[in-house]
């Protein structure tokens, strides 16, 4: 039976990360919780501009890789944490499109991403063909940063005007009492500690280690938000236990790609096991079910849990069964609006 979550709207601090191996909608959720919960702050830790998060609200269609997601909400602060890694030219062409100048703060202790990186990158073959990363330097950056030689973000004149102690900012807000989103990126699958290595990212993407990019203990985090996808995708290479054949996704009528490299994703069935390791690994004390309306087209755009089919009220429920955590949002359809939020 479908647990409803009543307690209070969101409050304090709340982690929101990826399930199985990326793609999963995080950005939508983000940008839903900061439409609906108004924080003061919208932080965003993980890798870097290798993630791309996808927001669409009405007729406008965003791709981020380096703003946080919730940008969309106009009164927020946006944070970038310093175990992010900055690729410059990217920020910048982001900032300016999406016209958030005057609300974006970078943490100086952040990681340069250089042309020297996304060179040794695309050009490491095991990288590029075997592993399938994304070239954009994250690997090769990281790896500097290990050795300690990377350059940091107060260490570059253009991002001057930008530089702020994230931790400090994000603390003494939840010291007022504010409301604070930190916006993870990739999954649990491929999770540099975690997941199926040596087919991952560069660093660990769990909640624990996204609360430590933006700079905030254990003690502070009051909610973990784990975004689960009904049917499971991975781009580039790697197990992927329950991946379906062709013919069944062809079947399925499902299509995917990913917002960075624009590859194909593959798709999977919902892999239960999995889901209940990563809601047990990433301390999830809520869930965000996505692609609903990828399981039955007749529940697009739906917004009343009553009105969802038989079908994928099952789902939900079997589904909650297997993470064991209350699943308090879910999402019918690509567009924000498109949400079912079941927390009160």
């Amino acid at each position: 039976m479908l647990v409803l979550y009543k307690g209070d709207m969101m409050m304090g601090s709340t982690i929101i990360v990826g399930g199985f191996f990326g793609d999963e909608g995080k950005g939508k959720i983000v940008a839903h919780l900061a439409l609906k919960d108004k924080p003061s702050i919208i932080a965003r830790g993980g890798v870097g501009p290798n993630a791309g998060h996808t927001v669409e609200k009405g007729k406008q269609k965003h791709g981020v890789r380096m703003i946080p997601s919730g940008f969309i909400y106009k009164d927020a602060r946006l944070l970038i944490g310093a175990g992010v890694l900055i690729d410059p030219h990217v920020l910048e062409r982001e900032i300016n499109e999406l016209g958030v100048k005057g609300r974006i703060g970078i943490d100086p202790r952040c990681i340069i991403i250089e042309e020297k990186h996304i060179l040794e990158d695309r050009q490491n073959k095991r990288l590029a063909d075997k592993i399938g990363t994304t070239g954009t330097g994250c690997g090769p950056a990281n790896k500097d940063r290990v050795m300690r030689c990377a350059r940091q973000a107060k260490d570059v004149e253009e991002l001057s005007a930008y530089i702020t102690d994230v931790p400090l900012e994000i603390n003494e807000a939840l010291d007022a009492g504010q409301t604070v989103i930190i916006e993870g990126t990739q999954g649990f699958g491929i999770s540099l500690f975690y997941g199926t290595y040596p087919y991952v990212t560069s660093k660990d993407t769990t909640a624990s280690q996204i609360a430590a990019d933006i700079g905030i203990g254990p003690t502070r985090v009051d909610d973990v938000i784990i975004v689960f996808k009904a049917f499971p995708t991975r781009v580039g290479a790697g197990p992927f236990p329950t991946e379906m054949s062709s013919e069944d996704v062809k079947r399925l009528g499902i299509a995917e790609y990913g917002t960075v490299t624009g590859r194909r994703r593959r798709i999977g069935k919902w892999d239960g096991p999995m889901a209940k390791y990563s809601a047990m690994i990433n301390g999830a004390t809520q869930v965000a079910l996505t692609g609903l309306d990828k399981l039955d087209p007749s529940c697009y755009g739906i917004t009343d849990y009553d009105d969802l089919s038989d079908t994928v009220k099952e789902f939900v429920r079997n589904a909650e069964q297997d993470v064991r955590v209350p699943i308090t949002i879910l999402s019918t359809g690509p567009k924000i609006s498109q949400t079912i939020d079941l927390r009160g």
